[in-house]
């Protein structure tokens, strides 16, 4: 077992955290329930992981995380024109419209930016893509994650997942 009064991997760790942008608009925030996560894994954004590193429980402090650090750069080449057909039963396709589709690399989210006659603008860059972000985090709890968590790579529980 690990020193469990630090974060480090292999740890869960739950937290509360609000997320604004650099115009200091509030994006996200954890709702009542601290949101719970396995260090190490790769489950929150890497800038965020790294800056929790090394804290103890009860201690609140600001993360300014870089875009790259973040949800990456924002990439132009991932704003395309589809034809509108590609959206057959949706009547009124209109800009600020998420909808998921299929690619090669398996299923993304893709934001309507436009309609230009029978073409629809969609953009498949994360919509946080480019922004660097600011989260107020307060640390509530952190433990050894169980041998099952170790293996899905990833909480169970509350605040986790389930399956």
């Amino acid at each position: 077992m690990t020193d469990a009064t630090v974060i480090a991997n292999d740890h869960v760790v739950s937290f509360h955290y609000t997320l604004t942008n650099a115009e200091g608009e509030v994006l996200d925030k954890s709702q009542g329930e601290p949101l719970a996560y396995l260090h190490g894994a790769g489950n929150i954004i890497p800038g965020l992981e790294k800056a929790l590193e090394g804290k103890k429980v009860g201690e609140k402090f600001t993360v300014n995380v870089p875009a790259a650090e973040g949800y990456g750069e924002y990439n132009p080449d991932l704003v395309q024109e589809v034809p509108a057909q590609m959206f057959q039963g949706v009547e009124n396709i209109e800009p600020g419209m998420q909808f998921q589709a299929q690619t090669d690399d398996g299923v993304q989210i893709v934001t309507v930016k436009g309609v230009e006659g029978d073409n629809v603008i969609v953009d498949a860059n994360f919509p946080l893509a480019g922004q660097d972000l600011t989260f107020e985090v307060e640390i509530v709890e952190i433990r050894d994650a169980s041998a099952e968590e170790l293996e899905h790579g990833h909480v169970h529980g509350v605040g986790g997942h389930h399956h």
